[in-house]
């Protein structure tokens, strides 16, 4: 039995032609099923779904990087002796993370803006709000979207990068201060604290090994 192209007309194999029905519904050579406005419609379906999974991917590559850096200053502090409670919308309300998704409203807002840690100073038992941001230029001042109407005015925001560690108070930012790569606003220098600056210097190093790829 011969097998011809519904289009074309041109002579198909049988594979050929028992791959076209099963995909395409009719019997169509190579050259047409590839012209065929259906599959274009499916490629445009893929590549839909192609760039939803980059924004989902780039979404988690975000929060593994704060992760990361989450759990570098956590680890510090914890080497200094200091008592450390992860305050987190994502410990405070398991699972939040994705509910809130997307998600806008002043509560949601207020959830995700809920600082990372507190911390206790082992001398002086003051206890501080500490938020945590990765930024790979070491760049952040007040124009940062995550600290637009921040609640918490009382925090101090501690900035990882590729090379450093240093520390701004949402005060400090709100008065136009901010931290670059050229600033000096070490976190060793926070006399608040009263940090060992070799093990600050350790903890840079840790820093650099986990992003120096990023």
């Amino acid at each position: 039995m011969n097998y011809h192209c519904s289009n074309c007309k041109e002579e198909i194999s049988e594979k050929v032609y028992n791959y076209s029905k099963e995909n395409y519904g009719k019997s169509l050579c190579r050259g047409c099923q590839k012209n065929d406005p259906n599959q274009k419609k499916e490629s445009q379906k893929i590549e839909g779904s192609e760039g939803l999974s980059k924004k989902e991917s780039r979404y988690k590559e975000s929060m593994i990087k704060g992760r990361i850096a989450e759990t570098l200053i956590e680890e510090l502090f914890l080497s200094l002796g200091y008592n450390v409670f992860r305050y987190g919308m994502e410990n405070t309300v398991p699972g939040v993370v994705r509910l809130l998704k997307d998600v806008g409203g002043d509560v949601a807002d207020n959830i995700r803006r809920m600082p990372d840690f507190v911390i206790q100073n082992p001398t002086t038992n003051q206890i501080y709000f500490i938020e945590v941001k990765f930024r790979k230029d070491g760049n952040f001042d007040r124009t940062d979207k995550t600290i637009k109407d921040y609640p918490y005015e009382n925090a101090y925001f501690i900035v990882v990068s590729k090379k450093h560690i240093k520390c701004i108070t949402y005060k400090e930012l709100q008065s136009g201060k901010e931290v670059s790569s050229s600033s000096r606003n070490w976190l060793g220098n926070r006399k608040e604290f009263e940090l060992d600056k070799k093990t600050i210097l350790n903890f840079c190093d840790f820093a650099k090994k986990f992003f120096e790829c990023v």
